[in-house]
């Protein structure tokens, strides 16, 4: 398709018909008549050879091929919104942008606090945004790259896009106190035998595949979307949890106590994620660089 034959005004329309379902709020949303919403509609259809809106009763429904456009419209409206708002130049004192962070709750506590209280002295007018990570974020990993300005995930779990190196962490084990199975030490056996708790999928961090590699997989009793949890989840239970010992030391939890690793572990080497779209842009550029001087100071 030849995107100088398509009137990119229509992917704004496109997405504000498909979130709304209503042609009257779709124009108000984005500031058009009713009239002329209608008239986008029309040559939506035509271009898709597809309703999009079906009406149902009093309401209009999505078809199947609406529903997948819907995602796709916001995805292609917020990277449009980035190719026209790059900078070619970049003043933290007195811009106002916006940066958005994809991380872990590990990620946002760690790194996200230390990056924030720097924003606020540097770049006072700058407004920081951070979103959860998801289980299905490996799936769509470059669609969502192009939509925000980083991802905060160590290595091991991706690679194939640029990086700005963090800081390095390690993994440290998470029991209870009045866990009579445990003493002073972990083994082998007791990561095999105990029930565990872990961070989404036991997948997600690079060490529990470690750990499938010594023939060990963990029998996962309860999953967590929050590595904050883990702690609680562990406490006056059997169960054992591996954990990042900076977040551990920031947030202790009352009746846990932490273990070195009955093996060796591999660190948790913290980057920043970014698409090579935002390259030379003035602003992201000037992220990069701070981010790789917060993690510096977290490192020492």
């Amino acid at each position: 398709m030849n995107l100088s034959n398509l009137d990119l005004n229509l992917v704004v329309a496109l997405r504000a018909l498909l979130e709304e379902r209503n042609v009257t709020k779709a124009g108000q949303r984005i500031g058009v008549t009713q009239p002329a919403m209608s008239a986008a509609l029309a040559r939506l259809r035509r271009h898709f050879d597809d309703p999009l809106l079906s009406r149902t009763g009093s309401r209009y429904e999505l078809t199947p091929l609406g529903a997948v456009l819907r995602d796709r419209a916001a995805t292609a409206c917020d990277v449009l919104d980035r190719v026209f708002t790059s900078q070619a130049d970049f003043d933290p004192s007195t811009d106002t942008r916006e940066f958005t962070l994809v991380s872990s709750d590990y990620g946002a506590a760690v790194f996200g606090v230390a990056l924030a209280r720097e924003l606020h002295d540097v770049a006072p007018g700058v407004h920081l945004t951070f979103r959860q990570t998801s289980p299905t974020l490996l799936d769509n990993l470059g669609t969502v790259l192009s939509t925000v300005d980083g991802l905060l995930l160590p290595h091991g779990v991706i690679d194939g896009f640029p990086a700005v190196e963090l800081f390095t962490d390690r993994w440290v084990c998470l029991v209870a106190d009045d866990n009579p199975e445990i003493g002073d030490d972990l083994t082998l056996d007791d990561l095999a035998r105990l029930p565990w708790a872990v961070y989404q999928r036991a997948y997600d961090a690079p060490v529990t595949r470690q750990l499938s590699m010594l023939g060990i997989s963990p029998r996962v009793d309860v999953s967590a979307p929050s590595f904050h949890l883990l702690a609680p989840l562990v406490a006056g239970t059997r169960r054992v949890a591996l954990a990042q010992q900076r977040l551990v030391e920031r947030f202790p939890t009352p009746g846990v106590r932490t273990l070195p690793c009955p093996f060796p572990a591999v660190p948790v080497q913290e980057a920043m994620w970014w698409h090579p779209i935002h390259t030379q842009d003035a602003g992201h550029s000037w992220l990069r660089e701070t981010a790789e001087r917060v993690g510096r100071q977290i490192g020492r």
